[in-house]
């Protein structure tokens, strides 16, 4: 057991927040309503595609990179501003402006516009996960951050099973445009709910006394960078998050245009079949890399790297086995396991980083391994898979998607090696961080 450096995640005892449950609900809330404004788009890739004459390349660039792009590049600035600022009312604001962009989706006429209204999306996304990370890492002491973060970042999984599930509903009852504007409304409705029965947590007062000041002053990007950089962990974990965010989001977003495309599944039985199963596998990776890290965690802080390698690394045969498939009922069924896998690393990551970031700074250095998880990968997952389907469409390979979904496979295997490689640092970051403190 490494007993020193764990030392930093362990504070002398948890001390309850009041309303930290109704807070870590509705934050979860808040941001499934996220993912399925993000998921809906690749549920309905198809009409849109045939409605408006879209390419691959272009699905690939609006499911991803028109996204990531804005959310990217907004993230930092908004995570700046949530170690200053109210985060509930910075999280609540945020769902508001990307809920009323996504409602603009429904209007757009072609690719441009739609790009456009995505690109107002991941503008108000940019405000949600590190802020609401933020809030939750002060209302739970570090060695319960794993299991809730495990637990909040379910509301992809969520997320998933509804865009998909009530997406594919919405569609065949009112059409593309009017499932973008339902899913619009509830995140209205969800942004007021936050915003009137969340408080605003004490910043840093169940962290270990050593670590916590006792009125922490927000950090300047300057130094919040160096110190992110002269980290070995940080700047691994960021590689290896960015390539796993790369097969996960490659996965998410093109997996229901290959089951609709290649498999010839129905959008009705989309709707039936892959949102419960697509939400329920996510959910159990995520959840359970949380909870799989919070009980090895005890033990070996490398847990924070083991868990997340290990699963990368079986990710590869097992997507390979579900898209080599002979129908969609068999690839959907064999896609669950490489569907939990996938997103395994998920809870981890944002817990070391909870754990190895100063309290004045943790959403700073959350958004920066959000840049990570969203420029390489929702922003180059999809738009990968989309430009190399195109070129081998463009010569003349049959079934172009399956064939690009198998280029993925060695892509996991790198993430899996980053991950070795993280491991063997961690303990010494860790021991650092108390070092620094005092």
């Amino acid at each position: 057991m490494d007993q020193a450096a764990t030392a930093v995640l362990t504070p002398p005892r948890d001390v309850a927040r009041p309303g930290r449950t109704l807070a870590l609900l509705l934050l979860t809330a808040v941001g499934t309503v996220n993912f399925v404004d993000r998921q809906i788009l690749s549920v309905l890739a198809e009409p849109i595609r045939q409605e408006l004459h879209l390419s691959d390349t272009q699905l690939g660039l609006l499911t991803g990179l028109s996204f990531a792009l804005f959310y990217a590049i907004m993230g930092v600035p908004a995570a700046m501003l949530a170690d200053r600022v109210h985060r509930v009312r910075l999280v609540a604001a945020a769902c508001l402006i990307w809920s009323g962009f996504t409602g603009a989706c429904a209007f757009a006429g072609s690719f441009w516009q739609l790009a456009l209204a995505r690109f107002g999306v991941g503008v108000g996304e940019a405000g949600g996960t590190a802020p609401s990370l933020s809030i939750l890492a002060d209302y739970y002491p570090p060695e319960r951050r794993p299991a809730i973060i495990g637990l909040f970042t379910c509301n992809g999984p969520l997320g998933v099973f509804i865009g998909a599930s009530l997406g594919g509903w919405a569609a065949e009852q009112f059409g593309w445009r009017g499932a973008f504007v339902m899913v619009a409304g509830i995140g209205v409705v969800a942004a007021a709910l936050l915003a009137i029965f969340v408080r605003e947590p004490v910043r840093g007062g169940l962290d270990p006394a050593p670590v916590r000041a006792p009125n922490p002053e927000a950090a300047r990007l300057g130094p919040t960078l160096r110190l992110f950089l002269s980290r070995p962990t940080l700047r691994l974990l960021l590689i290896s998050s960015g390539v796993s965010a790369f097969v996960s989001y490659g996965m998410l977003n093109w997996i229901p245009a290959y089951l609709m495309r290649v498999q010839h599944m129905p959008l009705s039985e989309m709707a039936k079949w892959f949102g419960p199963a697509a939400g329920l596998c996510f959910g159990i990776g995520i959840w359970g890399g949380g909870a799989l890290v919070n009980w090895a965690g005890k033990r070996s802080i490398k847990a924070y790297a083991w868990v997340p390698g290990i699963s990368m690394l079986l990710t590869a045969p097992t997507l390979a086995f579900a898209v080599m498939a002979p129908d969609w009922q068999t690839s959907l069924a064999l896609m669950t396991v490489p569907m939990i896998l996938c997103t395994i690393y998920v809870a981890p990551a944002l817990a070391l980083v909870q754990n190895l970031s100063p309290v004045a700074a943790r959403a700073t250095v959350t958004a920066l391994i959000l840049l990570a998880f969203n420029i390489v990968g929702l922003g180059g997952g999809p738009l990968a898979i989309g430009m190399l389907s195109d070129a081998l469409a463009a010569g003349g390979v049959a079934d172009p998607l399956r064939v690009a979904l198998l280029w993925v496979t060695p892509v996991a295997v790198l993430a899996s090696v980053g991950y070795l490689a993280v491991s063997r640092v961690v303990g010494g970051d860790a021991k650092a961080v108390l070092e620094d403190a005092a």
